[in-house]
């Protein structure tokens, strides 16, 4: 959705998950969608000529392995069946195979979209190899920290994207500064929904915040000495809503949880996105990027790159 922001002819991609290709299908009608393991598809011998012609492609492996939310170096290497249910494999090398797709189908440009938490601490290894392994395959890269809410989305999402050239183009490096105005919480709250469904101990937590507590943790903390609530944290209504995350938010100045139409924007999604029947708003919209995100970095891509060849 964010390529076709910023004026891209968008031809399809790989999935894994058939229910997330359903929704990719319903919303996008790509041209070409492979349901199937990344690693199948770099072995094809029948993709189309046009695949390997590509202006950019863009690819976005699974991240938890590296997260700072999660256990990082405690995973690294070992197999997992990741949430939506397809068969166990490793996750942190999954970006590796990426770098092989980039080196079948060699594009003019890439994105290697990722959380922050690649470009720090121990993961820097994991980043200095996936700059080694492109960098054999032709192209030279640059290592991009942003926030969503600097580029004109209603989230404190930080992302981390490494951006490469083919060597052989002659392109110079590319500059990348976002300085939008922040959209607070207030300006997507949805003031009509007077519900309360918070259970009574999330209610007590409510009642008993204070603006020191960045989290339910925090609160539970403070008021009993311990806390259960993982890095749920306390949306403020008059600062930038924080990450979202694949379980319930919890508004810190009414006492209910944020409801779809309040996801979908702070998401950066239609009003009309259609989910199907059986999706996890909170989860859907928790691994989504934004879109305006990218429509800002890949118009960028355009503008200094594909613009001149």
């Amino acid at each position: 959705m964010g390529y076709k922001l910023a004026g891209y002819n968008h031809l399809g991609g790989v999935e894994i998950d058939p229910n997330i290709a359903e929704i990719y299908r319903r919303n996008h009608h790509p041209q070409y969608i492979f349901v199937e393991d990344l690693r199948k598809f770099n072995e094809r011998n029948d993709l189309p000529d046009e695949l390997y012609q590509l202006d950019l492609l863009d690819g976005s492996p699974p991240c938890t392995t590296f997260s700072m939310a999660g256990k990082r170096e405690d995973v690294w290497g070992k197999e997992k069946k990741f949430a939506e249910g397809q068969k166990k494999q490793t996750l942190d090398d999954l970006v590796f195979v990426y770098c092989d797709t980039i080196a079948k189908l060699q594009p003019k440009t890439f994105i290697l979209e990722n959380v922050s938490g690649l470009a720090k601490g121990n993961a820097k290894s994991y980043l200095k190899r996936i700059v080694g392994k492109v960098s054999e395959a032709g192209y030279d890269t640059q290592v991009f920290l942003f926030n969503a809410a600097t580029m004109g989305v209603p989230q404190m999402r930080e992302r981390c994207f490494i951006i490469g050239r083919r060597r052989d183009l002659g392109l110079p490096q590319i500059k990348m500064a976002f300085n939008e105005k922040p959209i607070l919480f207030k300006d997507v709250l949805d003031k009509s929904d007077t519900t309360m469904n918070y259970t009574p101990w999330e209610q007590e937590l409510w009642s008993k915040k204070t603006k020191q507590d960045k989290s339910l943790r925090d609160t539970a903390v403070r008021l009993k000495g311990y806390g259960q609530f993982g890095a749920a944290r306390w949306i403020w209504s008059d600062k930038v809503c924080g990450t979202l995350a694949t379980r319930e938010t919890y508004l810190a100045d009414f006492p209910r949880h944020m409801n779809d139409l309040e996801l979908k924007i702070v998401a950066g999604l239609p009003m009309d996105y259609d989910f199907g029947t059986r999706a996890n708003l909170v989860f859907l919209t928790a691994m989504n990027v934004p879109p305006v995100m990218m429509a800002q970095i890949s118009w960028q891509m355009y503008n200094q790159w594909l613009s001149k060849l």
